[in-house]
């Protein structure tokens, strides 16, 4: 009896053991962000972006940026950033009301160009291909979905912006233009 008991509690610790990998990912949640990606009018550039956030134990998560953009011109990089405000609208200049790039804290500075590439919203370039389609898979931990200091879900919302000359990653005047220059689509991140 002893023997079939022992048995039967070893079978069932593997079980739990084998399956424990699978329950702690399922109980995992997901946070999620999407923007449509728009250019100008008669512009034919379009995209989407998607931000996910699994929601662990972790002290600092992580962000997997996925976007994907078509109608760029061919064989060309672009500078792709997270700006600090939730808006699409013509300013002095195409897109302007997403203001700088996301850079909270006491000791943010949102200038595109002149804190760069530090900022916490600076992602790597989009590089289109002889279609003019551009896709970047990238990781960060710059940014979160989650409430707190990194959230691009702060009072007023954040937006993605592709510009129309690659970013240079490296710091330079005010409207010098080395994180990527003219504004050329965007789109207003939104939780999904």
């Amino acid at each position: 009896m002893w023997r079939k008991l022992g048995s039967s509690i070893f079978l069932f610790v593997l079980a739990l053991l084998v399956l424990y990998p699978t329950l702690a990912v399922s109980s995992r949640s997901l946070l999620k962000a999407r923007a449509d990606i728009e250019g100008p009018p008669g512009s034919g550039i379009s995209g989407e972006a998607m931000l996910i956030q699994t929601e662990d134990d972790s002290i600092l998560p992580t962000v997997k940026v996925i976007v994907k953009v078509k109608g760029l011109p061919a064989h060309t990089k672009h500078g792709i950033h997270i700006h600090e405000v939730g808006s699409c609208a013509n300013t002095t200049v195409p897109f302007g009301g997403a203001g700088g790039h996301f850079d909270p804290g006491p000791f943010g500075m949102s200038n595109p160009d002149a804190y760069h590439p530090f900022h916490m919203g600076d992602l790597p370039n989009l590089e289109a291909n002889a279609a003019g389609n551009a896709q970047l898979e990238y990781t960060t931990s710059r940014v979160t979905l989650s409430p707190g200091p990194l959230s691009i879900f702060d009072t007023n919302g954040s937006a993605i912006i592709v510009h129309g000359n690659p970013d240079q990653g490296i710091t330079g005047p005010a409207g010098s233009g080395v994180s990527g220059g003219p504004r050329v689509a965007c789109g207003i991140l939104l939780p999904d």
